[in-house]
């Protein structure tokens, strides 16, 4: 078995369709059927289900995949510790960071480092708090850098920057005439970002400082990112909080407007974990955050 077999078996298992797989790995049909041949003959066992002109994993394959994919990762893991040792003239960094974090503080930052170290490539994964911190842990991202608590002892946490929430909604909105009361957050609609992610945890922990919590609030809508949030504020009849950071555009081109209730600072953290050594590119990255 080898690490290429490893790599062609588990973009079929993505793709579930030879030919699809032999374009994502720039290889001819023939090879990749042959290469998942020799595994199924080697181990005497059938890792796909012929289905129609499709495939399916079978039970064999649905276990290998998993280990399939850490051996990779863990290849990719003795790659890039050669790559440190040619002194950050090639390599690679693996960034997890939630929504507000990824849009609004880390691109300014990864320019500036895309400059200084232009042999780095440098990838960026964007998902909610409990995700990224979720990749730091499992090895599939170095760094972590999030706006939300991450409460998991294997990762080291450190407060790099930061913004606050603002709680919103269109101008016409009647919770303007007044500043709102808890009785105004209960009776309102609100739009409300996913669970999981820091903006909503932070919300949760700003209405708790009041006696509210936010299954005390009538939520129409849960939305997965702040840009959707935002568009169904401009439509009306909803409020939410969101970042002040992401509202800016729609506020200054009249689209939303900020109601007077206040929160707290929010932290933006860095996340890595503390069993694993970081590497010279992340170090790298650090020091130009």
């Amino acid at each position: 078995m080898t690490l290429e077999q490893l790599r062609i078996f588990v973009v079929v298992a993505d793709c579930l369709n030879m030919t699809r797989a032999a374009q994502t790995l720039n290889l001819t049909q023939p090879s990749v059927s042959a290469a998942i041949a020799a595994l199924e003959g080697r181990h005497k066992l059938q890792l796909f289900d012929r289905v129609g002109r499709g495939l399916e994993l079978s039970e064999a394959g649905r276990v290998f995949l998993t280990e399939a994919r850490a051996v990779l990762a863990s290849a990719q893991n003795a790659a890039s510790a050669l790559d440190d040792l040619a002194g950050l003239r090639r390599g690679s960094l693996r960034i997890a960071a939630s929504q507000t974090v990824a849009t609004y503080w880390l691109p300014a930052r990864m320019a500036r480092f895309a400059e200084i170290w232009p042999a780095i490539s440098v990838v960026l994964e964007v998902s909610n708090t409990r995700e990224a911190g979720a990749a730091v842990l499992a090895g599939n991202a170095d760094l972590g850098f999030v706006e939300g608590e991450v409460n998991e002892p294997l990762l080291d946490h450190q407060i790099v920057g930061g913004d606050c929430l603002g709680l919103f909604a269109r101008g016409d909105h009647p919770l303007f005439a007044n500043k709102p009361s808890e009785r105004d957050l209960q009776s309102a609609a609100w739009v409300m970002r996913e669970r999981g992610s820091g903006t909503r945890t932070h919300l949760a922990e700003a209405l708790g400082n009041v006696g509210l919590a936010i299954g005390d609030l009538h939520v129409r809508l849960e939305l997965p990112s702040n840009g959707a949030v935002l568009e169904a504020l401009a439509a009306g009849g909803m409020i939410g909080a969101v970042s002040e950071l992401a509202a800016a555009s729609r506020i200054a081109a009249g689209q939303i407007a900020r109601l007077e209730w206040a929160f707290p600072p929010r932290p933006f953290t860095r996340l890595r974990h503390r069993a694993r050594r970081m590497s010279n590119a992340a170090e790298a990255f650090l020091q130009v955050c």
